[in-house]
């Protein structure tokens, strides 16, 4: 096992270790402060290569680590932690990026089972329509991002609403006739990871990969219930439950846009996020703004705040009621 950070450990003379705030079989994610720029927290994302493997494959494994860093250093997007620096210690090589204060997707979740509720549907299709946003844009570039391992716990919502996807640990970037070494890559997450993620060498993987997960994503969020994996599915398909008979609030278009993105075959999902997010969402009013789940006095106050005139309409018109009874009471 990997021998954790210290509180208060400095990396490369810049990065102070405050704590671990997250773990894996690939290494740790740290909140650290920037000594240069005071008052900036950041997230450092450590990966810690198997020393086992044969010494080819393990300079395969890092060269390819610090060219996909290099690759994510030059995203800028509203809906993605900002990657400012990536550097390597030893065995270990270290990606730093923007700190996302807030819950995961997973936390908010959960808390609305413990409250025997669901999500919204409309604040999930928020949250859907800023991933899809994120996603199109990683797909875009040149060569494509494909981010491997979309699930709850790794979409967080900030104190502002915005949705970030976060975690690159698992980024492909699919260069064409190019070999992907896969030993810090991992598989992703049985839940949310099809059947062409678990090839081992990862050439079978592309941007469809993403759309499965995304759509066992949404039947997660909507359903409280984690999908069944592919491998099972694969071995008896009826063993999927549709999303609407656990959660009957879910319209028949948001279910069969599920379905689609979960597709066993690569083939028969959509082709591309844009097709998938149209046919989900397709003409309904989605706000295309931040979403959060805000508290009932928030929502109450954002009302009076949104519409004083249909405030002091009711007021008035409360008014005018009481002094009428009064009246009548005389």
């Amino acid at each position: 096992m990997p021998v954790p950070l210290r509180t208060g450990e400095v990396l490369r003379g810049r990065y102070s270790i405050r704590e671990r705030i997250g773990q894996g079989g690939m290494g740790s994610i740290y909140l650290a402060d920037d000594l240069r720029l005071e008052g900036r927290h950041c997230a450092l994302k450590e990966v810690e290569h198997d020393r086992t493997v044969p010494a080819k494959i393990l300079k395969e494994a890092r060269q390819q680590f610090l060219r996909e860093a290099t690759y994510l250093a030059r995203l800028d997007h509203p809906n993605l932690p900002k990657v400012s620096d990536y550097f390597s210690i030893e065995a270990r090589d270290y990606l730093v990026m923007d700190y996302v204060p807030g819950k995961d997707l997973r936390t908010w979740m959960m808390e609305t089972r413990q409250q025997n509720t669901f999500l919204s549907e409309e604040s999930v299709l928020g949250w859907a329509n800023q991933l899809a946003d994120a996603l199109a844009y990683l797909h875009k570039q040149d060569p494509p991002l494909v981010h491997r391992d979309i699930k709850p716990s790794n979409l967080k919502i900030t104190p502002e609403g915005l949705l970030k996807l976060v975690d690159f640990g698992l980024v492909k970037a699919l260069a064409p006739d190019e070999m992907t070494v896969t030993v810090i890559q991992g598989r992703g997450t049985a839940l949310y990871t099809p059947l062409e993620q678990y090839g081992g060498d990862g050439l079978h993987t592309d941007v469809r990969t993403d759309i499965y997960a995304f759509g066992a994503t949404l039947y997660h969020l909507l359903t409280n219930q984690p999908p069944t994996d592919a491998r099972q599915r694969f071995l008896h398909p009826e063993s999927l439950a549709h999303p609407r008979t656990i959660n009957a609030a879910i319209s028949q278009r948001t279910e069969r846009a599920i379905l689609w993105a979960m597709e066993l075959h690569p083939d028969e999902r959509p082709a591309a996020v844009e097709m998938f997010r149209d046919f989900l969402i397709g003409n309904r009013e989605i706000p295309t703004r931040p979403q959060n789940l805000a508290q009932p006095y928030d929502t109450l106050l954002r009302l009076i705040a949104k519409t004083p005139e249909r405030i002091l309409l009711w007021i008035s018109t409360g008014l005018l009621l009481v002094s009428l009874i009064a009246s009548l009471a005389r």
